[in-house]
């Protein structure tokens, strides 16, 4: 049984507002969403931070690893004017920032842990610590959380072992063979699966296994019905402005 929302903002704000920022969370409530996809990395200080590139450059002026900065340094840097001159002085946001803001306007969370290069346990470790500490109450309360989920096996490995209660989802961009084999050894909630290599006959085995089943990103109306037609449980879009967020 999938008990998380449906459909999921990618990066918080799909392709309406600068990924991995404050307004871009502020953008998909504004859509309706109250769930999100953001990524989650390590600055060079430990501290968590919602950036998707280990290198900047793209989405973060400047240059060198994101794990060459501290959370402070890069929470000065530009991330919003890439995308647009309304969005000039978006820094990038700690991790924390970005959970508060979510708690306090209702929005669920799939957290993908997204490690540097050769930061994966350390990374997942780090993230679902963080992620327990931040949702203590609601652990103690039996309250619905947020999914973590990574493409790193060593992540998803790590964060296991520092937050048990946090389920985890496994992201793949083409099912292995033994795909259910290794989902039960991750002990993962669901598979992530990017719904290009998605067949039908593939979506109905994963269900028939017990794994809850979530696609990745899924940008046009006629896409999203056929997956939830299929029983696919949820999915994340870009294009918060065509696909209604079914709250």
């Amino acid at each position: 049984m999938w008990p998380y929302p449906r459909i999921l903002a990618h990066r918080g704000g799909g392709t309406l507002a600068p990924e991995n920022t404050l307004a871009a969370l502020r953008c998909g409530l504004a859509y309706g969403y109250r769930a999100v996809e953001f990524d989650v990395m390590l600055a060079a200080d430990g501290v968590p931070v919602v950036v998707h590139d280990p290198e900047l450059g793209r989405t973060v002026a400047g240059s060198g690893a994101v794990s060459d900065y501290t959370a402070a340094q890069l929470g000065a840097m530009e991330a919003g004017a890439w995308f647009g001159p309304a969005f000039a002085g978006e820094g990038v946001p700690t991790f924390e920032a970005v959970v508060a803001y979510c708690k306090a306007q209702r929005i669920w969370m799939n957290i993908e842990i997204k490690p540097a290069p050769g930061h994966d346990a350390q990374t997942g470790e780090a993230v679902a610590r963080a992620a327990r500490d931040y949702f203590a109450q609601e652990i103690a309360a039996g309250e619905i959380l947020p999914l973590l989920s990574s493409f790193s096996t060593a992540a998803l490995q790590a964060a296991r072992q520092a937050a048990p209660e946090l389920a985890r989802g496994w992201l793949v961009e083409q099912l292995p063979p033994d795909w259910a084999r290794q989902a039960r050894e991750l002990d993962v909630v669901a598979l992530h699966c990017d719904h290009q290599q998605l067949t039908h006959a593939l979506a109905l085995a994963i269900k028939e296994a017990g794994l809850g089943l979530f696609c990745y990103t899924v940008n046009t109306p006629e896409r999203a019905s056929e997956l939830l037609a299929w029983g696919v449980d949820g999915f994340c879009t870009d294009r918060i402005d065509l696909i209604p967020s079914m709250e």
